[in-house]
């Protein structure tokens, strides 16, 4: 997905969120947006906008001296959602459709999201998401991909939302590879929040070598990459994973909240909409690799 012009002061507010977050210098906080105010001008408007959250995100940790300013937010937040977690078994355990509840409940998940100026509620946004309607659902090709695999290549998102997807990568009894970024990047997950989440009992956790909020292929490490190449089927979490795969060309399946205008009208849904969508599938086989 290309940056489109209302990114672009999407960008600033992101930068100074993280900004407040990281200190309470406000020359500092001013130094930041003038670097990014100035770095704007020069964005190529075909790259993908976590292509440019790459480098904000390198500007925040430069200038502020905060390596990981949502440190202590991610942990509140998978401590939130832990806390949640009987409650979501309950919700497995009464459910008549076990892999879509799980699937509605990683999308839960993706509501806990600090690059879009947005408030959050989790267990809010577990009653809503449990009744509403997909905008988008190919469960019949996730059922028919999941059933052929041998193994699935998991994308994860955000850190509290990686409680959720340890909901679905249960249910979907194949041996799964979790995937996190190499460092931290908003509320994005790392491989210690990965471990915090329970995630290393479910599934092998590995970083994709991208310091961007998205996994960006040409950031990415050679092991990833060939895992990516040789996946059986690839479950890519949240919005910054369609903003920089949704023009790949190998199959997989995208799932998401679409919180952000630009997104919705890109997937052609409405904004707030849930999706499950699936790109370069066939009827038989694996998918296009």
């Amino acid at each position: 997905m290309k940056t489109y012009l209302d990114c672009l002061p999407c960008m600033l507010q992101q930068a100074l969120r993280a900004g407040r977050i990281a200190t309470t210098d406000e020359k500092k906080i001013k130094t930041l947006l003038n670097t990014i105010g100035m770095m704007i001008q020069d964005i190529p408007m075909d790259n993908s906008p976590p292509e440019m959250g790459n480098i904000i995100y390198r500007k925040i940790r430069e200038i502020t001296g905060v390596y990981d300013p949502y440190k202590k937010i991610k942990a509140d937040n998978i401590n939130e959602v832990l806390a949640l977690y009987p409650e979501l078994i309950h919700i497995m355990n009464k459910s008549k459709n076990r892999l879509l509840t799980a699937i509605r409940l990683a999308i839960a998940g993706n509501v806990i999201d600090f690059g879009v100026n947005k408030e959050f509620n989790i267990p809010q946004s577990v009653q809503q998401i449990i009744t509403q309607d997909f905008a988008i659902l190919d469960l019949e090709l996730f059922h028919d991909q999941l059933e052929k695999a041998r193994s699935v290549l998991y994308l994860g998102d955000n850190a509290g939302e990686s409680v959720f997807d340890k909901i679905l990568i249960t249910e979907l009894g194949k041996p799964v590879t979790y995937v996190v970024r190499a460092i931290p990047v908003i509320n994005d997950v790392t491989k210690e929040d990965a471990i915090n989440s329970g995630l290393d009992e479910v599934a092998e956790v590995i970083s994709s070598g991208t310091t961007a909020p998205a996994t960006i292929l040409s950031l990415c490490n050679d092991d990833f990459l060939k895992r990516f190449n040789d996946a059986d089927m690839i479950i890519s979490k949240g919005q910054g994973n369609y903003e920089s795969l949704s023009g790949v060309e190998r199959s997989l399946f995208f799932l998401l909240k679409a919180k952000c205008p630009l997104i919705a009208r890109d997937l052609n849904v409405a904004e707030n909409d849930i999706v499950l969508k699936a790109i370069n599938l066939h009827e038989t086989g694996f998918g296009t690799h």
